[in-house]
């Protein structure tokens, strides 16, 4: 579900997102939950193992807002009994002040948008929150209740040396929250940056940046198991996890993707309109740009999200997700073998370190 407002605008932000002064919180959720019963027929009687509120900055709702979305939630599809319930949330002390009500709404697991630990970083940033309020965040995530948290790091930044990023490294380490999200700072069109691009490190500093980092995080007992995502053992995000082993999943809200596999075969992508108010205005109206995936579009599209795990990928989760034999793979996959990018091990495939390295160029081998 996607809550697509922001107090301020990031400069190196491309996310549909928008500012704003005024939330039309009660107005969005009903329009959320409408939104939601349209796509009731996408779920075939399944189970929702996973729910993430994404933004924009969801904590700018009220914790009444988003006790109101869960229950509405809950009464429109089944939910498991473990689900796994995210919010994003920024660490601005008046969304702080919002996390016990999020816990008691149902949240159970927070995402806190940290990006930095350091002032001057977060300042280059255009980060509406310090470092105080940084580490008060994950104080108030823990005092709220919340065993599962995620720390939301950048690197790379403005000027940044390779000290500067290995020290906010070991603050998040230190508070061992199990899940650092840990990624490299780019330079995106239509954003701030883009236009006025700050001076980043030279790509030897990135190199070494990388390289400290993993020794560092994996020493802390962090393990990577996505591109940008790091866990201890059993703290992985299920919902993230689904995404790259081409699962299904609704797109609620405004901008929102969704994916769903029918019985007969099909795999259907879509998105929901862009623009907030034309999302609020569409009266029933919300999906766009829907998508059949051919025959020829699907081996691609698995490869680009499986690939992206360091475990790769079972070989029968391919002809299962996508309803394609292995062959469909072929020559690419024999190619990438041979030149030692992709690892066969048993019956999984993964990409080697070398491949990690050129991921792009490897998925760009089996895309259409």
């Amino acid at each position: 579900m996607h809550l697509p407002w922001c107090e301020r605008k990031c400069p190196y932000c491309d996310f549909n997102s928008h500012e704003t002064r005024t939330l039309p919180e009660a107005e969005y959720i009903s329009t959320l939950l409408a939104d939601l019963e349209a796509d009731l027929p996408f779920v075939q009687d399944r189970v929702v193992q996973t729910l993430f509120i994404g933004g924009g900055t969801p904590s700018l709702f009220s914790a009444a807002g988003i006790h109101r979305l869960m229950r509405g939630i809950a009464d429109r599809v089944a939910l498991a009994d473990d689900l796994e319930a995210t919010l994003e949330a920024n660490p601005g002390s008046a969304e702080a002040a919002k996390f016990a009500g999020f816990r008691a709404a149902g949240i159970n697991r927070l995402s806190l948008g940290i990006q930095s630990f350091q002032d001057a970083q977060l300042a280059a940033l255009g980060r509406v929150h310090d470092s105080n309020q940084a580490h008060a965040a994950v104080a108030a995530a823990r005092d709220a209740g919340f065993t599962r948290i995620n720390l939301d790091l950048m690197h790379g930044l403005p000027g940044q040396s390779t000290a500067a990023a290995m020290a906010d490294l070991d603050v998040a380490s230190a508070y061992r929250t199990g899940h650092l999200s840990w990624y490299q700072l780019t330079i995106e069109q239509n954003t701030v940056f883009y236009k006025q691009p700050p001076i980043l490190p030279v790509e030897d500093v990135l190199a070494d940046i990388q390289d400290a980092g993993e020794h560092r995080l994996q020493a802390a007992g962090l393990h990577p198991y996505e591109v940008s995502a790091w866990a201890a053992t059993g703290e992985h995000c299920r919902h993230n996890l689904n995404y790259w082993e081409f699962g299904d999943y609704l797109g609620i809200g405004a901008g929102a993707h969704g994916k769903v596999s029918f019985p007969d075969g099909r795999i259907l992508r879509y998105a929901k309109r862009r623009q907030p108010d034309a999302y609020l205005a569409a009266s029933g109206d919300w999906r766009v740009q829907p998508q059949w995936l051919g025959d020829e579009e699907r081996p691609g599209e698995f490869m680009l999200n499986a690939l992206r795990l360091n475990a790769g990928f079972a070989l029968a989760d391919y002809t299962a997700r996508t309803g394609l034999p292995l062959s469909t793979l072929q020559p690419a996959l024999d190619t990438l073998l041979a030149r030692g990018l992709l690892v066969q091990e048993g019956n999984r495939l993964r990409a080697s370190a070398l491949g990690r390295r050129f991921l792009d160029s490897v998925v760009t081998e089996f895309l259409c």
